[in-house]
């Protein structure tokens, strides 16, 4: 029986629920973080140690203005409404991906909740912001080059957005989409995907608790024969 201690999550289709449900992009999205709060839930339930979100890629810089003013917005006010409960809940968080791109308060107000949550041991909480596998692929070559540290797969481990957690057992995408959009690309070489077609606001915690379930009878060879 296989107990996964990290899950990472492709949540796909905010925008388009909105649009199925006659709103906006925007109300979809607003909808979507109600779910983040259920399947974080859900995953300290599991005894999950780490959950990593996909929330903003390198590429959604590619979408309209208005809505990318949104997801900061949305973001900002989930660190300013929930940053108490974070740590009420001894729940850990931590961004991965290059956030200078983002406003200085919002910058401000990240850097804040991961150090008042530093200590916290219930789940670790990744949130993938302004994130690119390829682009931290990329720079965590440059970094090794500069530091002329040996290129290895250890020393690559130990320099990604991602060192000292353990690479995810399970990768759920949402969306009713097969593909994994640049997420995780080196720590999901051997990562159990599972793609759903709903969409992430219709996304549920038994959805999750199914998911973990089938995962666990799940034989995982690693290339080896069992």
């Amino acid at each position: 029986m296989n107990s996964p201690k990290h899950v990472a999550i492709i949540m796909d289709g905010n925008g388009r629920w909105g649009i199925k449900n006659n709103r906006s992009r925007n109300y979809g999205h607003s909808k979507g973080v109600k779910v983040v709060e259920h399947i974080i839930s859900e995953a300290i339930s599991k005894k999950i140690k780490y959950l990593t979100l996909y929330t903003f890629s390198t590429e959604n810089w590619k979408r309209p203005q208005n809505e990318i003013n949104f997801l900061l917005n949305l973001l900002t006010n989930y660190i300013n409404y929930e940053l108490d409960k974070l740590i009420e809940k001894n729940i850990k968080l931590r961004i991965i991906g290059n956030i200078n791109k983002f406003p200085v308060s919002l910058k401000t107000k990240l850097k804040k909740a991961e150090r008042l949550t530093k200590l916290n041991n219930k789940i670790q909480v990744n949130i993938a912001l302004n994130y690119g596998s390829k682009e931290e692929i990329i720079n965590t070559i440059k970094k090794l080059n500069k530091l002329k540290i040996k290129i290895n797969e250890k020393n690559i481990n130990n320099h990604l957005y991602t060192n000292n957690i353990p690479d995810p057992e399970i990768l759920i995408r949402t969306g009713n989409r097969n593909r994994l959009s640049n997420f995780l690309l080196w720590q999901s070489s051997y990562t159990e995907i599972f793609f759903v077609k709903k969409l992430w606001p219709e996304f549920t915690k038994k959805d999750f608790s199914k998911i973990i379930s089938t995962f666990s009878n799940v034989r995982r060879n690693f290339g080896g024969i069992k």
